[in-house]
């Protein structure tokens, strides 16, 4: 049990000079007695027994006193400083989706679209703690689903983007993995808290990469600090500017020419995205019972001196 000397209303601190105002006086007042006949003739025994029972009687008369310092100090409401925790530091994913006409090619027993979106929600369920989003794009980028840890909603979009259904408007027929990155990585940096990543889900070449834009799109995301993980899934090599922007922002790129491949692409990632732990400073807590006990104390040695020490005038 330690005593805390913070205090949430240490205003109330100043009537502390009552109680050690009474307490100068029960130690400094002199009178009260009435002289009697035998003081004169009261040996040195009687003189030091007469000694200790007068500062046993100022003890006792104290004890008013500080029971009313206790009840200041507990109305100034004295606190500690928790013990410091450890959570789990966010990070904050973006899914991006192409859903260009491509990706509704064949890939193990659906298509693309389909093993890219099962392995989304495959993912969804060995992160638990970190924040998602989802965005979709063609020539144009949707962002489906806002920065949340509530994935739920992540189980019920595949149908409704499937480019199979032939319900998207067609400018999404192309493939801006250039603008889709931009749109994503405005919508990270509206988030404070957590680290930040972009997980590319594509299986084409864009052209809005040429001309040096890749390095500028990949400058940017590094001075953000978010990180784009690339996944290419279609036979051939993955695109020399996603590559680029990959392993300049600090991320990585890879291929998956099947859905098992697709599924432990995933399952890397997690691995090389490890979540963090990080220590957060103690609350600020209500420490009223040493200060409790004290009072408790005080007023049960005030009841029980009572029964023996008193004063009387002589």
């Amino acid at each position: 049990m330690s005593l805390s000397f913070s205090f949430g209303q240490p205003v109330y601190l100043v009537g502390l000079v009552a109680p050690i105002a009474l307490l100068v006086w029960v130690w400094t007042r002199r009178g009260g007695r009435v002289a009697m006949p035998f003081d004169d003739v009261v040996g040195e025994g009687r003189k030091a027994r007469g000694a200790v029972l007068g500062v046993s009687l100022k003890v006792a008369e104290s004890l008013p006193a500080l029971l009313l310092a206790v009840a200041i100090i507990m109305l100034a409401g004295p606190q500690e400083v928790g013990a410091p925790k450890t959570k789990r530091r966010m990070t904050n994913i973006q899914f991006c989706i192409d859903v260009s006409g491509s990706m509704t090619a064949s890939f193990g027993e659906g298509s693309r679209y389909d093993a890219a979106m099962s392995s989304i929600n495959d993912f969804l369920d060995y992160r638990e703690g970190d924040a998602f989003a989802l965005s979709f794009f063609g020539n144009a980028v949707l962002h489906w689903v806002p920065l949340t840890t509530d994935t739920s909603a992540f189980r019920c979009a595949p149908p409704f983007m499937d480019p199979k259904r032939g319900a998207l408007p067609p400018w999404f027929g192309g493939t801006s993995i250039g603008k889709a990155l931009l749109a994503c990585r405005k919508q990270l940096n509206e988030r404070e808290e957590g680290d930040k990543m972009i997980i590319l889900i594509s299986d084409g070449y864009s052209s809005d990469l040429s001309g040096g834009e890749d390095m500028r799109i990949a400058e940017l995301l590094r001075q953000d600090g978010i990180a784009l993980y690339g996944i290419h899934v279609a036979s051939g090599e993955v695109p020399g500017q996603v590559v680029n922007i990959s392993t300049l922002s600090g991320g990585e790129v890879f291929e998956a020419g099947d859905p098992t491949a697709l599924d432990t692409v995933f399952r890397r990632i997690d691995e090389m995205q490890v979540a963090k732990i990080e220590k957060v400073a103690g609350e600020e807590l209500d420490d009223f019972r040493p200060w409790a006990w004290i009072g408790l104390g005080l007023l049960g040695a005030f009841a029980l001196l009572g029964f023996f020490l008193r004063v009387t005038p002589w």
